[in-house]
């Protein structure tokens, strides 16, 4: 029974997963995400059912559009599998199981993949386009919002002076950044790391974000490495940005994973 659960829940992870493409594609172009009907990006056709179902319709179709032939990025593909396999894993780590179901394990599975879903379109945008969009942010502190609701009701362990504090720093990082917006018309990329960082050390823990950074960092410098080494005889001179928020957004998609299943 309980493999028919997970199963179950790595579907809805890749629909998400589906979704998170879309998002990720379209947030960027200030285009509709709810009601604007999916179209291949290259032949601006209207996709059907058949070809929207996750995973599988990628693998029909062979990684490529059924009616201009255009070949489809496998990030689509890579996306829907991660956003399935991560819920599995966030089920496993929460030990949600068919004989442990209940109001409460539901509520934290629930919003549980709803934070996933944040870091996976903060990371998705920023990989490709090296920006933290404020809308996604804004969903983030929604949904940080539900969260502490949620604990506020049902937690022992919630503590109104730490929510108070870190509400009070978000704002102002906030009122900060809408000066940095009107003097240089344009987002502050490390401005909007910090606010996110914040979000992360609310909704999980200080070490949880804490070890996340480190994390990150380790993963920077390996790449970097790597990077130095693969393009050593290429030119070096070539301003490459690194996506940190991308980074940090793996890295603190691993930490919540491996800290929850100490904790269990």
């Amino acid at each position: 029974m309980n493999i028919i659960l997970y199963i179950i829940i790595f579907i809805m992870g890749s629909v998400f997963g589906s979704f998170l493409t879309l998002a990720t594609y379209r947030i960027p172009l200030n285009e509709d995400i709810t009601h604007k009907h999916s179209y291949c990006p290259k032949c601006n056709h209207k996709l059907s059912f058949l070809d929207m179902i996750p995973i599988l319709s990628y693998l029909c179709i062979k990684g490529r559009c059924r009616y201009c032939k255009a070949k489809i990025s496998p990030r689509y593909f890579i996306i829907e599998i991660l956003c399935g396999l991560s819920f599995v894993l966030l089920a496993l780590t929460l030990g949600v199981n068919v004989y442990t179901i209940n109001a409460n394990v539901i509520i934290n599975f629930i919003l549980g993949a709803l934070y996933i879903v944040f870091l996976f379109l903060i990371a998705g945008i920023d990989i490709e386009h090296h920006y933290i969009d404020k809308r996604v942010l804004v969903y983030g502190i929604v949904v940080l919002f539900f969260s502490l609701i949620y604990e506020f009701i049902y937690g022992q362990d919630f503590n109104v002076n730490r929510v108070v504090i870190y509400f009070v720093i978000i704002m102002i990082v906030l009122l900060v950044n809408t000066f940095e917006i009107k003097k240089k018309g344009k987002d502050s990329y490390a401005i909007n790391i910090i606010l996110l960082c914040f979000i992360m050390t609310m909704f999980t823990y200080e070490i949880v974000t804490i070890i996340s950074i480190i994390m990150t960092l380790f993963m920077i410098a390996f790449y970097e490495i790597i990077d130095s080494i693969v393009k050593k005889n290429k030119d070096k001179n070539k301003e490459q940005k690194i996506p940190i928020a991308f980074y940090l957004c793996i890295a603190n998609c691993i930490t919540i994973f491996i800290t929850n299943v100490i904790l269990i």
